[in-house]
């Protein structure tokens, strides 16, 4: 209630209650009146759609969409700046802040001016009667109506502040054309948020609402002009601004056709308009960022549209806050909507590809069940019917573990998660964020770890920074945060958690994270990539691609201490396209991104987690008896539970070192006992390729029996495994190759199937066969006798 108000009623207070005591009918009358004047409902005067806007982190608008009228209406203001105030209320309604919605004096005089021009010539209505005008979308403009709205304003009066009132009154006022409210307008015709407007904009904007339709930036601009100034004269007059700004702002020009919307996060608009629809939204985003990385991403997809590659999107998260500061949900849609740009790509289904490795290394380490340099099998396999290859196509028998990471090594992938499960890696993946995982283990099998499972590059870009802010804190604290791992969010007002540290981590412990992004700095960059060898010196960036089956999408996911950049290139509908892999389409955007940013120091090592320990050179286990060479380097604390190195072993040998024996053909005093370096054969025979170094065992001496350790391995088939017969494009049976290896290069195999003789092999021991559906028995024996059995089942497909 103003002062005016209060005055009328202390003044009217004696004489009404004179008037009341003295009729109980007008009493009466009196009470339905003030019952029916309070009971008017004036909260909720505007029922319009409204435009949805998203702000950038410093108020920057990134984008609005059109409200559902098609008006370019943006949620009424909760205040309106000072500059704007004060020019709208000299403009419209001086005496704004002294009269109670209707002024007396102002209706008075608009009236006999009408009387003597015997037609409307001045209305008299004052803001808070216009903002009533508004909201009830055209009412005519009769005696009758003018009374509805005074005691309309009133009302609105009594039940909202002035600085409310005015507020509803510019968020609904019509600015020109299809421009409803002032933030609109300030949008529209300047490209500013109101608050940042000067003097002569807000003189211009305060004008509009008289005659919108008349005049307008790009209508009349020169009686506009005019207006205007007489306005900024008006307000020097009033003393609310010097003779400088007055003299300032009339030299300023006034904006021509109003300007197209920015459109720097479209698909981040349509996220806020489903999610958080009606609103202005001031989200997390960067706008200076955001607007270089669009142009990023452009240019790298007008190079890769020549190989019928039409998709990219990017998004760069905070580590600290996990915030999204860059969210480029594809390539501008407004372009080629016939390649589906319009998908938001952030938040779409697609397969992880090779992404997921770094995890299960991770969780391995933290189980010490590996070390960085264990050897794990890289051979080729065939698992109840899934043959896992490696991307090309060769094997190294057996390879460290960190390499294998390193080199995205499939196989090896898939030996890691046999000895980890399926099920439970899977439980650990839902609880890192991944919410797409809704079905049971055996659903993804152990092809979960090569792409077998979906994800979204948001929440798949979001684990890497949850490890990150762990490692982070724990560094920092020496503590566990639960509260780190968390979904990320592109709104600036939400607060980041308050947590209480643990010593125990919640899930990986840092020295396992640490390990990891060890691993990950040491991806290959390709040569022909030309100035990554350079950036890669620069800083380090601990990263990792993803390519899924058949060339249908390629991933980059980058990490520092304070940023994660995530992209993912391809084709929305599901196209592949040769040559579409992570390394070179996806990573060479993830790199010119993190170019973009500030450079950040790396990751402080957990000293409190690490610690020394004696590891075999050879296998990278801990070194055990047999070792004979072994360096005390640092390892994760919960390796030190790791196995010992299984691959040393104690070789009998001959007096001149040149066979092999046992006590049953040879003398144990005239033996020669010594450690040896030795891989089961299968791995044996591909690792021998590419280590030329590798000490073959000797033969046996002649009269002495093989004991123990076997000199030959099937490659194909395994145990108890199920071979499906191949059909060709004709229908007919194909046969199927098997496959053998053993330790000597010039030996000969013989090959017996259900205990019949089929052939003998040299030098390569592979045999087509074509077996009946059943089960069957195959034998193979060398030379020496030494025999190997294996068990299968030919299926029909």
């Amino acid at each position: 209630m103003n002062v005016l108000q209060h005055m009328n009623l202390k003044r009217n207070g004696s004489g009404l209650k004179k008037i009341i005591r003295g009729n109980p009918i007008k009493l009466v009358v009196f009470s339905l009146l003030m019952i029916g004047f309070l009971g008017i409902n004036t909260r909720r005067l505007f029922n319009d759609p409204v435009s949805n806007v998203i702000l950038d982190r410093d108020g920057i608008l990134l984008g609005a969409r059109v409200s559902g009228d098609g008006q370019w209406r943006f949620p009424a203001p909760d205040s309106v700046p000072e500059k704007l105030k004060k020019a709208t209320i000299a403009f419209e309604d001086r005496y704004f802040f002294l009269h109670p919605g209707v002024n007396p004096v102002s209706t008075i005089r608009a009236l006999l001016q009408n009387l003597k021009a015997h037609k409307v010539v001045s209305g008299g209505s004052t803001l808070t009667m216009q903002t009533i005008r508004l909201s009830r979308k055209g009412k005519a403009r009769t005696f009758p109506e003018k009374v509805i709205e005074m005691v309309l304003a009133i009302r609105l009066e009594v039940g909202r502040s002035k600085n409310e009132i005015l507020a509803l009154y510019m968020g609904h006022a019509p600015y020109g054309g299809n421009v409803v409210g002032v933030e609109a307008a300030s949008w529209r015709y300047f490209g500013l948020a109101s608050h940042n407007l000067s003097w002569a904009e807000a003189a211009t904007l305060a004008v509009l609402p008289n005659s919108p339709a008349l005049i307008h930036p790009g209508r009349n601009r020169e009686l506009l002009v005019q207006k205007r100034n007489r306005l900024l004269q008006k307000l020097y007059r009033l003393h609310w601004i010097d003779r400088v700004t007055l003299e300032t702002s009339l030299t300023e020009s006034i904006p021509d056709e109003p300007s197209p919307m920015p459109r720097m996060a479209p698909h981040l608009l349509n996220r806020v308009s489903k999610e958080i629809p009606g609103k202005i939204i001031k989200s997390s985003i960067s706008a200076e960022l955001q607007s270089q990385v669009n142009l990023v991403l452009e240019q790298h997809h007008q190079k890769l549209a020549g190989n019928e590659i039409h998709n990219l999107a990017a998004i760069v998260i905070s580590v600290e806050t996990g915030q999204v500061i860059a969210y480029v949900g594809n390539c501008d849609n407004s372009v080629e909507k016939a390649h589906s740009n319009d998908v938001d790509i952030i938040r779409s289904l697609r397969s992880t590809g090779s992404l997921l490795k770094p995890l299960l290394y991770a969780a391995m380490l933290d189980d010490g069940k590996i070390l960085p340099g264990s050897l794990v099998p890289d051979i080729p396999v065939n698992l109840g019917g899934f043959a896992p290859k490696n991307f090309s196509g060769q094997y190294e028998g057996a390879v460290p573990a960190g390499m294998a990471l390193s080199r995205s090594l499939n196989v090896p992938a898939v030996q890691l998660l046999r000895q980890y499960g399926v099920e439970r890696f899977l439980h650990l993946l839902q609880f890192l964020g991944m919410k797409t995982l809704n079905k049971p283990a055996d659903y993804y099998g152990l092809s979960l770890i090569l792409g077998g499972a979906e994800g979204r590059l948001e929440e798949m870009a979001n684990i890497y920074a949850s490890l990150s802010r762990v490692l982070n804190h724990y560094s920092r604290d020496q503590l566990y945060y639960p509260a780190d791992y968390r979904p990320v969010t592109y709104l600036i007002q939400q607060k980041v958690p308050a947590d209480k540290g643990n010593a125990q981590p919640e899930l990986f412990s840092a020295s396992s994270i640490w390990y990891t992004y060890q691993a990950m700095i040491a991806v290959n960059r390709p040569d022909e990539e030309a100035g990554w060898q350079q950036f890669s010196s620069s800083r380090s960036i601990a990263w990792k691609t993803g390519t899924s089956f058949g060339y249908r999408d390629g991933w980059a996911i980058g990490t520092t201490p304070e940023w994660v950049v995530g992209v993912w290139a391809g084709n929305a509908d599901g196209e592949g396209r040769p040559g579409l892999t992570g390394v070179t389409a996806a990573a060479p955007v993830m790199f010119e991104i993190f170019g973009l940013l500030p450079p950040t120091d790396w990751f402080e090592p957990p000293l409190d987690e690490i610690v020394p320990a004696a590891v075999c050179a050879k296998s990278g286990y801990l070194a055990g008896p047999y070792c004979t060479e072994a360096d005390t380097v640092k390892i994760p604390i919960a390796g030190l539970k790791s196995p010992l190195c299984p691959f040393h072993q104690l070789v009998h040998l001959s007096a001149d070192g040149q066979c092999r024996v046992n006590s049953n053909c040879y003398e144990v005093a005239d033996m020669v006992h010594q450690p040896w370096f030795v891989l089961p054969p299968v791995q044996e025979w591909y690792f021998i390729q590419h280590h030329a170094d590798y000490r073959k065992l000797p033969p046996y001496l002649d009269g002495c029996e093989s004991v123990g350790r076997r000199s030959m391995d099937l490659i194909y088939p395994g145990q108890g495994l199920k071979i499906y017969i191949p059909r060709g494009l004709g229908g007919n049976k194909e046969r199927v190759v098997f496959e053998a290896v053993h330790t000597n290069p010039d030996a000969l195999i013989f090959w017996h199937l259900d205990d019949q003789y089929i052939t003998t092999t040299q030098y390569v021991h592979q045999v087509q066969l074509l077996p009946e559906p059943g089960v069957h028995r195959l034998v193979l024996v060398d030379e020496s006798g030494e025999e190997l059995v294996r068990n299968f089942e030919a299926v029909e497909p």
